[in-house]
């Protein structure tokens, strides 16, 4: 399954992150515990978790810029945090393409969110994705 297995991971530790398991290497420990994953997914949702931790403050500036008539802390916990995951990849992980990023946001808010949460995920992200080119332009 690959990345996508990885952001999956990744989502669910943070989700528990959002949900108050603050510990970041207990939740992780606990998500990896009695499974066997290969070792370059484990390495990438490692990656996405660093990442979007080390750069929380700025990831939410920019969803928060993109958002109409709607605060961050009224998104549900599933969709903030894939939202979250989805804009660190834009933003910081250059090697992979920002639509292959959005689109695996989408399917994996498809499969843990609620039934418009693609659309929704889809939405702020184009948005994002487009904001950082016009950057990147300037």
């Amino acid at each position: 399954m690959g990345r996508r297995l990885a952001r999956e991971l990744a989502m669910k530790i943070l989700y528990r992150y959002e949900e108050g398991d603050t510990d970041l290497p207990v939740a992780i420990y606990s998500v990896f515990e009695g499974k066997k994953y290969a070792a370059k997914d484990k390495a990438f949702c490692q990656t996405l978790v660093d990442t979007t931790m080390n750069n929380l403050p700025e990831i939410d500036r920019e969803i928060a810029r993109v958002l109409k008539n709607w605060s961050i802390k009224r998104i549900s916990v599933v969709d903030r945090t894939i939202l979250r995951l989805g804009t660190c990849e834009v933003l910081f992980l250059e090697d992979i393409p920002p639509q292959v990023s959005i689109n695996e946001a989408i399917e994996i808010g498809k499969k843990y969110g609620g039934k418009d949460s693609g659309r929704f995920i889809n939405g702020i992200l184009d948005a994002v994705k487009r904001n950082n080119e016009s950057r990147d332009n300037q």
